[in-house]
This record gives structure tokens, C-alpha cells and sequence, in this order.
């Protein structure tokens, strides 16, 4: 088992095109994207320009970092309101969405969000798990959001569907500096 410090140049963040019902999840996305300036780190997100995604997107490229968005063809008039922001690539589809999003980033962070932001958050830590991918997947933990998730996570250990040792394929944290520190560090590896 081996650990490794990392740098990473692109963040792949996945986040809710709604704002969600409190204000502890803006100000996480803002400080989240507020800490990835800081670090010269560029974002890689689900191209929206609504909601939480649209909150980090507009913080990292204000900040002067390169802001790139994938999103499917059929999300355009739901989840970009006004002008894009950054570079956009657009897709055919979610699958081709995620696989594009996988390709350009170091690491990835899920912030609170719905069922997408879920789906692509389990999907990624299953690539992790299957050794399609090494890289960190990280919780933006805000306000306890991901609790019940990160039990239902310790139950599935518990009960014998996921490895004692896959259980730490997921770093979470309650704020994005601590976050992206516990992240760098690396993680051991479970296979």
C-alpha cells in the first residue's frame, strides 16, 4: 500500500444545477471555487450556468482559471440561462458527458446536488473500484449533507458488499481547503 502527495491542474466537480434550500451550499460552492483559484487549479463541470454549477463556474473563471463545461445537446435549454461560462463543449449525451469529464480532470468533488450529481459521483468512485481510473473522488461534506450517504457506504461494508478497503476509495471533508488537502495527500490503495 502506498500513498502519494499530488497537484492536481483540473478538478472535475459535480454539483446541482439548483441552489439547493440553504445558503451554507452556496457559500461552499464559492469557497470551493475560491480555493481552486488559489491553488491555480482549473474546473471541469457539468457546463451549466444555473445553480451551484453555475456559482463555481463564474467564481473559477472571475478568478482567472480555464472553466470547462461538458454538457449534452438535450440540457442546454434547462441548465444554461444567459451566457456560458468558459469553454463548453457540448455532447451527445450523459454517458458521453461523464467519460469527457473523466478524460479532462485529476480528481473529482462531488458538492451537494440530486439524483445527477449522485450518479455521476457513484459512477466515478465504481471506475475507482474497478481500476478504470486512480484518481481521488472527494465529498464536499457541507452542513453533514452526505452523512446518510457516507453511512449507507459504512453499511454496505458492514454487510459485506463493499471491501473494507474499497470504503476509503471516498475522502470527504466539511470545507474545500480541507478537502482538496486531504485529497493531494493520495490515498492507499484497496485492491
Amino acid at each position: 500500500m502506498e500513498a502519494s502527495n499530488r497537484r492536481f491542474n483540473r478538478i472535475c466537480v459535480f454539483c446541482g444545477s439548483r441552489s439547493g434550500n440553504k445558503t451554507a451550499f452556496s457559500d461552499a460552492a464559492l469557497d470551493l471555487g475560491k480555493e481552486l483559484v488559489e491553488r491555480r487549479i482549473d474546473l471541469v463541470y457539468g457546463g451549466g450556468s444555473v445553480g451551484l454549477m453555475g456559482l463555481i463556474a463564474k467564481t473559477v473563471y472571475d478568478g482567472g482559471c480555464h472553466v470547462l463545461g461538458v454538457i449534452p445537446t438535450a440540457l442546454m435549454p434547462i441548465e444554461i440561462s444567459g451566457h456560458t461560462v468558459g469553454e463548453v463543449k457540448t455532447v451527445a449525451d450523459m454517458h458521453e458527458r461523464k467519460a469527457e469529464m473523466a478524460r479532462q480532470a485529476d480528481a473529482f468533488i462531488a458538492l451537494p446536488g440530486g439524483y445527477g450529481t449522485m450518479e455521476e459521483l457513484l459512477e466515478m468512485i465504481t471506475w475507482s473500484q474497478l481500476g478504470i481510473h486512480d484518481k481521488p473522488v472527494g465529498l464536499l461534506n457541507v452542513d453533514g449533507y452526505y452523512n446518510c450517504l457516507l453511512a449507507l457506504f459504512d453499511k454496505g461494508v458492514e454487510e459485506g458488499f463493499i471491501k473494507p478497503s474499497a470504503r476509503h476509495i471516498v475522502v470527504s471533508a466539511p470545507t474545500g481547503k480541507e478537502l482538496i488537502a486531504r485529497m493531494e495527500v493520495g490515498r492507499m490503495s484497496w485492491n
